[in-house]
């Protein structure tokens, strides 16, 4: 037994890496090409591309290795069928059953992964992206070029002379607002970020406020706040407990959690189904492994997007129930009753 069980394994495992490292290489350069989109927006070095790219793995992880399983496992039994391997196994006394109980530890243990993965990496990394670019963006705010026009800091049009060793020379500022005009001159000035707020320095300069009258303000350092960067850049992600906790009310992050479940535990409710897909005689079945793996996650893929949308928290018991039925009717009609 321990013989078949490794010889078994050794023909899952051929076929999921094969399967997994194409579908991997596939969907990291879809990520990559997002990646570097952002490009156009925030300013990135090779490094900083690596490490968004890194944030990015749990969920290529998340949505290639349920179905690179489903396949690799449907696969594997079918090759099995096709070398009539399964009907000398079934020969020796092991049924249809006892090849489930087999590969059931593996399959709890890839939905256990998935669900680590799911509820725990996939958040904080998205939490982790997030504090990134945000930061990248605060930062190229505060990206002030010499002799170009058209710049702002806030609300304040701002145009430069000079630039060197980060220092600016020859500072003009001017804001409209709705009860004034103002003007600011200055013979210098730098920029810096103090607890995620952009601040500009000013040194030795005049300020003009015009409003009925013009008053005129002389200062040796002026201290600008960015006014449109009110969002705090912080981690929203704690724990995963705590992170879940707060969906209560919160329709998206229900939907989130529902879908990360289902998706999770596809490899384990689908046990039936998958040994549905690979058990068969070829001397009087076709083998239609890939035609109805791809059917199946595709109507699963379905049945869950669709559940999601209207009673996500219904779906996580519904669609489980319902999947595991149908797989256990197609499995005992089509083939407990032969072998």
């Amino acid at each position: 037994m321990n013989k078949l069980k490794t010889y078994l394994y050794d023909q899952l495992s051929s076929s999921f890496f094969q399967i997994f490292f194409i579908l991997f290489a596939i969907t990291s350069i879809i990520y990559l090409v997002r990646i570097a989109a952002l490009t156009s927006i925030i300013e990135v070095s090779a490094s900083e591309l690596l490490l968004l790219y890194t944030y990015s793995i749990p969920n290529i992880l998340f949505y290639t290795i349920p179905i690179v399983f489903f396949v690799a496992l449907a696969i594997s039994i079918s090759r099995l069928s096709t070398e009539y391997e399964t009907i000398v196994i079934t020969s020796f006394g092991l049924n249809p059953y006892q090849i489930i109980q087999i590969f059931l530890p593996v399959t709890v243990l890839v939905s256990i992964t998935l669900l680590i993965i799911s509820l725990g990496l996939i958040p904080k990394t998205k939490d982790l992206n997030r504090v990134f670019i945000e930061t990248k963006k605060d930062e190229a705010k505060l990206n002030i070029k010499a002799s170009q026009n058209g710049q702002k800091f806030g609300d304040w049009l701002i145009y430069i002379q000079n630039e060197q060793d980060e220092t600016f020379y020859d500072v003009t500022m001017f804001r409209n607002t709705k009860d004034s005009k103002e003007f600011i001159t200055s013979d210098s000035a730098d920029t810096t970020s103090l607890q995620s707020e952009l601040l500009f320095k000013l040194y030795n300069g005049k300020a003009f406020i015009v409003k009925d009258d013009i008053n005129q303000i002389n200062f040796e350092q002026l201290t600008l706040v960015n006014s449109t960067n009110s969002k705090s850049i912080s981690d929203e992600f704690t724990n995963p407990i705590d992170y879940w906790n707060a969906m209560n009310g919160e329709n998206k992050k229900t939907k989130d959690f529902a879908m990360s479940f289902l998706i999770s535990i596809f490899p384990l409710i689908s046990m039936f189904m998958i040994v549905y897909i690979g058990y068969y005689n070829p001397r009087y079945e076709k083998n239609n492994a890939v035609a109805l793996t791809t059917f199946f996650i595709t109507i699963y893929i379905i049945a869950v997007i669709i559940f999601n949308k209207y009673i996500p928290l219904y779906s996580i018991a519904i669609i489980p129930i319902l999947w595991t039925a149908l797989g256990y009717v197609l499995f005992r009609k089509n083939i407990l009753c032969r072998y």
